[in-house]
């Protein structure tokens, strides 16, 4: 049976990516010519296509399960909330071919979207198979599903034609303060994430402020299991500093199991905020629906196309 979803959703992380992030910058009729010249280029593999509400509310459609991203207020207060018309997530060899179908991307989806921020990311303490790591140097997507767990976490089924093989995408940018970490000591950065940097192995005696607890994915109920796609950014300020940080790309059957972990990161269900917020915050927020393919393209029956 041939996968309905987009492939780059399952694939391994490509060696180098890019977020492009859209606003409306044309009416309905233009936004749909642009849709469909995307239709057309788009492969789901080298370019995932993510739509926000704004396409959907413009367009006079209702994609079930899309929605904006929630209030939730976190320990540094609340949470940013950064809607986005669209989303492309650019995926390549090395950036110039990232490049490439950023340029290609904005001819095709001018003038009807206006591009609003780019986020550069990288592959980073890859192990050749299924793990990288975070710019911090833990292991990243150690408790990610697999094989067919994997497509069942993150790929939507039983909707009906044009849903069927869609996916459910949670992004935020969190920027990290490394200067805050590099003060941390070895024990409190372990503590902070809840396994030993040396060897990934889990810590038992963690403080339930540690990062895998927060997020254990069997100890919600119903159990909630998202696809992590992680990869850390870097971009070089006007003074000559790096921010860096990491985009959380979270892959979900509907956004449910995402927001139960994020809410309980917060501190909503305790009061107690996961560690990673002594060093990083998310600075944007945003909810996308991922269409699923049919013969070979996006599949945008659901916005009226």
């Amino acid at each position: 049976m041939t996968a309905l979803n987009q492939p780059g959703i399952l694939l391994a992380l490509p060696a180098a990516s890019r977020y492009q992030l859209w606003k409306l910058a044309g009416d309905a009729p233009a936004v749909r010519a642009a849709l469909a010249r995307l239709h057309q280029w788009a492969d789901g593999e080298q370019v995932v296509v993510c739509i926000g509400q704004p396409v959907a509310d413009l367009l006079g459609v209702q994609v079930p399960g899309l929605r904006n991203f929630p209030a939730i207020t976190g320990p540094q207060g609340p949470l940013a909330l950064t809607p986005h018309a669209l989303c492309l997530w650019l995926r390549g060899n090395d950036r110039g071919d990232v490049l490439r179908l950023s340029r290609e991307a904005a001819a095709l989806l001018a003038p009807a979207f206006s591009r609003e921020k780019v986020v550069d990311c990288f592959r980073h303490g890859w192990n050749g198979k299924d793990a990288v790591r975070d710019l911090t140097g833990y292991e990243d997507g150690t408790e990610n599903p697999k094989d067919d767990d994997a497509v069942h976490a993150a790929i939507a089924d039983g909707m009906g034609p044009g849903l069927d093989g869609g996916s459910y995408f949670a992004v935020q940018q969190w920027q990290h303060d490394m200067d805050a970490f590099a003060r941390m000591s070895a024990l409190q950065k372990d503590h902070m994430i809840g396994r030993r940097l040396s060897d990934n192995e889990e810590l038992d005696d963690a403080p339930a402020s540690a990062h895998v607890k927060r997020t254990a994915q069997e100890s919600f109920s119903p159990e909630a299991f998202i696809l992590r796609r992680n990869m850390p950014w870097w971009k070089v300020q006007p003074d000559g500093s790096d921010a860096v940080g990491a985009i959380f790309a979270g892959f979900g059957r509907s956004f449910d199991a995402f927001e139960a972990q994020m809410r309980r990161m917060a501190g909503e269900e305790d009061g107690i905020a996961d560690g990673l917020f002594q060093m990083s915050n998310p600075i944007t927020n945003a909810y996308y629906w991922c269409p699923p393919m049919l013969d070979d393209r996006v599949d945008l029956r659901a916005l009226g196309l």
